[in-house]
């Protein structure tokens, strides 16, 4: 009952060029394509998407379940059908299927693949092309595909994180470490640190709606603004002490001593301008850490020392 609920509401019109037709569930359990165009109203070349089902059966009978075709009916029924993404079909069916008379996306470039999904998703990914991803030539159909998809939100062909690792090996063991961030977990994602279309900060970083680091999203504690600020928050980021991804460290330190870490600034020498430690303090305690004292590391409202 409910898949034929679902094939009622299938339609799909070429902008402008269809008319609107409704999937026939009949006895046979075949999907029938929509009504059939008028041939008249089609331009030249244009063969009409009822031409592709009776080969591609397998692909049309599943794509009254594909976001795409609900994007669609949000949209009046003008919306994706077949040759919006693979082009003109009419050489290609009268060729007897010949392949390299239809736009195929496995065998295009990333160049092609790219320009053809961003006809639609330009507004929604402006900087795509000038991204990392983008630079490097990972193209669309790497991570997303409108037929095969195993999440239906974002059309990824694997779900995250195992998508990211695929080619991001080298980040992969760091959510290994005994303190990480909870991505393996399902807690997190990849994408709510980046975003794998681009953007203007270094390795594709979110901002967030204060356009601090994206990390005060979910540690507001450290966001401020604060009256005395700790520099290093400002100029170099919370990556200059800690680890993003995972650390062998709690709070994802980037060194097991905190005062190794404190020191890497706070020592006398003319390459820093950080003041160096003074002279009462005993820095031989190993078990006595700076934050002992200095409790309010990333700001404080009333100490400049950050002791509160």
């Amino acid at each position: 009952m409910r898949r034929a609920l679902l094939c009622a509401t299938f339609i799909l019109l070429l902008p402008g060029l269809w008319k609107a037709g409704r999937v026939d569930a009949g006895g046979n359990g075949q999907q029938s394509a929509v009504a059939p165009a008028d041939h008249a109203t089609l331009p030249s070349g244009y063969a009409g998407s009822e031409a592709c089902e009776p080969c591609h059966q397998d692909l049309v009978g599943k794509f009254s379940e594909n976001p795409h075709t609900r994007m669609a009916l949000m949209h009046g029924g003008k919306g994706v059908t077949c040759e919006n993404c693979h082009g003109p079909g009419q050489a290609h069916i009268e060729a007897g299927g010949d392949v390299t008379k239809i736009f195929r996306f496995s065998k295009a470039s990333a160049k092609l693949i790219d320009a053809k999904c961003l006809e639609c998703h330009a507004g929604a990914h402006p900087n795509f092309e000038r991204s990392a991803h983008g630079e490097a030539k990972v193209s669309c159909t790497s991570c997303h595909s409108v037929h095969k998809f195993a999440t239906e939100e974002s059309l990824l062909k694997v779900a995250q994180p195992q998508l990211c690792y695929t080619c991001h090996t080298d980040v992969k063991p760091a959510f290994a470490q005994p303190f990480h961030h909870r991505v393996d977990e399902g807690l997190m994602s990849c994408s709510d640190c980046h975003d794998p279309h681009g953007t203007f900060q270094p390795n594709q970083l979110r901002i967030s709606s204060t356009q601090d680091a994206i990390c005060t999203k979910c540690h507001v504690e450290t966001a401020g603004p604060f009256v005395y600020e700790h520099p290093p928050i400002k100029t170099e980021g919370c990556t200059s002490c800690h680890s993003p991804h995972g650390s062998p460290n709690p709070r994802l330190l980037k060194v097991s001593n905190i005062n190794h870490l404190c020191l890497q600034c706070h020592s006398p020498s003319m390459n820093f301008t950080a003041p160096g430690t003074p002279s009462f303090h005993n820095m031989a305690n190993q078990y006595q850490a700076c934050t002992v004292c200095h409790v309010q590391i990333h700001g404080s409202n009333v100490d400049s020392s950050f002791f509160k």
